[in-house]
């Protein structure tokens, strides 16, 4: 069974009473991308791994891929790991005019439908068609009406970019959540849980509007995003309440065909998770979980090289903050506070907004001094215990203990997906 046969596999299993999912990582770090890939071939697992529309798009983004780079990234990271291909699906979120809102809706779309092409021409498999938020003549809030019709549209390019390169078409979620993808930007006290009325609003528009474009296999739309009342902010985390989302579960289990597909389910506990599974969230999406993971053992690896060697002590969060000063284009908007408060955002909040900029230049070459002063030096086992004590264990590498810290974040999941 290929991943994309086991992704279409997974509604009519829950339906069957049998709750297995899948685990969306969505990060185009290198060792992000190791670790899931480890853990997905520990586990027996297939691994899926996403990329956003602001990461990854046809003029680049944040990242600077294409759609083809990045399937070729997460291919050669995977080769060097003998993880099988087959086993892998390669997945797009919030496709649409969102890195393009500020434009008129008929050129956002124009560019979120070459990109929406452009993925599934690369073989991305799992395509988020989210065409929820208003370009710049649009009404705010968008009709959802005009939501569907417009996800219709990428659909159809999707199929056209599949047909292309004589692909499968792919399977689609639908859908949006709130607050915005990333994380809430204020302290979270309480969500609106999504309704099952709206729920079966946009998958019979939906579903609808694939029809007028003559998509009549609707059965290739998986996935539903709805709020669950799981989010978190940049200290606090709102965790899942079963209770509060059970008229979701029951729309589920009576309409059938679909599954939830759960976001910004970073730092639940695994009990949680687990509940999520079980409730029809068979998609658990996270991110900014697995970069917060990998930046809290590079800190930790940072203060354990000062100790081992004449390196200076909190070399990497120094050479971060001057970045991210210099930089502030991917995080001014978010934190707000004092000089204080917005120095502890810009390094341990949990929207983990840090995550942008460790790809440019500045942090790679901050990062290879810190791994170039560790090696492969064999780490002692109490300093370990003092600056990294959730991975005594670990092989006591720097470069095994970080996978080993993004592969901690990402066990629960796994643990709530068989």
């Amino acid at each position: 069974m290929s991943a994309l046969d086991f992704l279409l596999s997974l509604p009519g299993l829950h339906d069957q009473g049998t709750a297995k999912g899948i685990t969306s990582v969505c990060s185009a770090h290198p060792i992000v991308i190791e670790a899931a890939l480890i853990e997905a071939a520990a586990t027996n697992q297939f691994a899926l791994i996403e990329a956003t529309c602001n990461q990854v798009n046809q003029d680049g983004g944040y990242t600077g891929m294409t759609p083809a780079a990045f399937r070729a990234f997460v291919l050669r990271i995977a080769a060097s790991l003998n993880f099988p291909e087959d086993r892998i699906l390669i997945g797009g979120d919030h496709l649409g005019p969102n890195p393009w809102r500020k434009l008129p809706a008929t050129d956002a779309m124009a560019k979120a439908l070459t990109m929406t092409h452009a993925y599934a021409a690369a073989g991305f498999a799992k395509l988020h068609l989210d065409a929820s938020m208003s370009c710049a003549d649009d009404p705010t809030p968008l009709p959802a009406a005009t939501v569907a019709k417009r996800a219709a549209l990428l659909a159809q390019a999707a199929e056209q970019g599949a047909q292309s390169q004589n692909l499968p078409p792919p399977a689609y979620i639908v859908g949006t959540e709130v607050p915005v993808p990333g994380g809430a930007t204020h302290a979270l006290t309480m969500l609106e849980i999504s309704n099952p009325q709206d729920a079966a609003e946009t998958l019979a528009l939906h579903q609808a509007s694939f029809a007028a474009l003559g998509l009549t296999d609707f059965a290739r739309v998986v996935g539903l995003v709805v709020q669950p009342g799981v989010e978190f902010g940049h200290t606090d985390v709102i965790a899942y309440a079963p209770a509060l989302a059970g008229p979701l579960k029951t729309f589920r289990a009576a309409r059938k065909g679909f599954l939830y597909e759960a976001h910004s389910t970073d730092y639940q506990t695994a009990v949680a998770l687990t509940a999520l599974v079980q409730d029809g969230f068979g998609i658990l999406k996270v991110g900014p979980g697995l970069t917060f993971a990998l930046r809290e053992a590079l800190y930790g690896l940072d203060l354990i090289a000062a100790e081992l060697t004449d390196y200076p002590a909190q070399s990497l969060p120094r050479a971060m903050e001057a970045l991210m000063l210099a930089q502030p284009g991917d995080w001014q908007a978010y934190y707000h506070g004092t000089g204080q408060e917005l120095h502890m955002m810009r390094h341990f909040s949990y929207s983990d907004r840090i995550r942008y900029y460790w790809n440019r230049p500045e942090a790679v070459a901050a990062t290879d001094r810190l791994f170039a002063t560790l090696g492969t030096t064999t780490i002692p086992a109490p300093l370990i215990s003092q600056y990294l004590p959730r991975l005594q264990g670990a092989e006591p590498t720097a470069h095994a203990l970080i996978v080993a810290a993004v592969r901690a974040a990402l066990a629960p999941y796994s643990k709530a997906c068989l």
